[in-house]
């Protein structure tokens, strides 16, 4: 007989349910009665505050399917496990003590790991022992914590106050791009939030990680709750390719709790990507922080100009009912029906267009300028950003002046 697993979850310190596997592989989750007797906030949007079992069959549900890692960091953590073939919630339940937002699953009879299973040079996996975290995205990563001007690796049960994205094995400079690309999109968006970015050695790990300060942290510790719309729109991890931008802008729309004027700063943010080549932005790389007044958009993160890498040309999601579009043959009308996808007219389209060409030849200058990554990266972005906008952006005021 198999054995079925379950896990204690919580939303920051408070013990909100159980999260079960029974046969079928059937998984339900029950928010404990104190919970929801004191009215603490939703662990997830797809998880109100009612008195029932949420069910769902053959799969993990959404929310905590997304809390598991990927990457170099699920296959570390089967190494550490012993096991290739771990189920996503044997994962979770292995190392979801720290986990993106503010909700987190533990076991409450721990499995050992296996550390004869990594070789000791092996730093940066052997530092995942100590913290049993559990990040999502492909790249390496690790926690730290900040203490003045030094990082250093989170310990066991310490909230982590930054993530460190590791150099890649397979794109050497792919820690700059997402660096510049991030520093190019605050000139673009100048009223837009952006995480904090920079680079550091991490003692016994690497020479140069790029560090980013948690937005889902405060500097007291505190863990602030934010869902990914891969979440929010209850797709699977491996589903995030699996749509179209409109179906953010329509979440935002039929939402509650949510602001209308969000749509059209998120228009904005997908708009910033194109321009800069940021093909891979698909729906866990956007998000909303769950807070007192609803929900609101997180502020922008894993930026990188994936376009200037040949393998990369596919964009992450559907415009205009058609998928895998090439960036290279992006056309002013397609931007033109993602506007009207997004519900908005041809002012704030043009507006939208307007406010990125105010900002086009100070981003240029920040592109061009950033010596703090190598030269032949700055060219290729910058010249990318050249021939997105002459290619694609420049031509939409006349192509809505025909529109009439």
């Amino acid at each position: 007989m198999s054995i079925l697993l379950w896990g204690k979850v919580y939303y920051q310190d408070k013990y909100a349910g159980i999260l079960r596997q029974e046969p079928g592989d059937r998984y339900v989750f029950t928010y404990d009665q104190d919970y929801l007797k004191n009215k603490y906030p939703v662990i997830a949007n797809a998880f109100p505050l009612i008195n029932t079992s949420f069910i769902f069959e053959q799969s993990l549900p959404p929310f905590f399917d997304n809390l598991v890692a990927e990457g170099w960091l699920e296959a570390a953590q089967r190494k550490l496990l012993g096991r290739r073939a771990a189920t996503r919630f044997e994962l979770l339940l292995a190392f979801g003590q720290e986990c993106a937002g503010a909700v987190s699953v533990i076991d409450p009879k721990p499995v050992p790991l296996h550390t004869e299973n990594i070789i000791k040079t092996d730093q940066a996996t052997l530092a995942l022992v100590r913290h049993r975290a559990s990040l999502s995205g492909v790249q390496p990563k690790l926690l730290l914590v900040k203490e003045k001007k030094h990082f250093r690796l989170a310990k066991q049960g310490e909230i982590s106050t930054h993530i460190a994205k590791l150099p890649s094995h397979t794109i050497d400079d792919i820690i700059d791009n997402e660096w510049l690309t991030l520093a190019a999109g605050r000139s673009l968006l100048p009223d837009d939030d952006f995480v904090e970015t920079e680079f550091s050695d991490i003692p016994g790990i690497c020479d140069k990680a790029l560090v980013i300060k948690r937005f889902d942290r405060t500097s007291t510790g505190e863990k602030i709750h934010f869902e990914e719309f891969n979440q929010l729109l209850n797709l699977s991890a491996i589903e995030k390719y699996d749509g179209a931008y409109k179906a953010m802008a329509d979440f935002i729309y039929q939402h509650p709790l949510c602001l209308q004027s969000d749509v059209y700063r998120l228009f904005k943010r997908v708009l910033m990507g194109l321009l800069l080549g940021n093909t891979d932005m698909h729906f866990k790389n956007f998000a909303m922080i769950h807070d007192a007044a609803g929900l609101r958009l997180s502020p922008n993160y894993d930026q990188v100009a994936a376009a200037i890498y040949k393998p990369y040309q596919y964009i992450a999601l559907s415009i205009d009912n058609a998928a895998d579009r090439v960036i290279g043959q992006l056309k002013a009308k397609t931007i033109i029906a993602l506007g009207y996808e997004f519900g908005l007219d041809k002012t704030a389209i043009t507006m939208a267009i307007d406010e990125l060409y105010e900002r086009l030849e100070a981003t240029k200058e920040v592109i061009l300028s950033a010596n703090e990554v190598h030269l032949s990266l700055r060219d290729r972005i910058s010249q990318f950003l050249e021939r997105r906008w002459k290619g694609t952006f420049n031509l939409i005021g006349k192509q809505l002046s025909k529109k009439q």
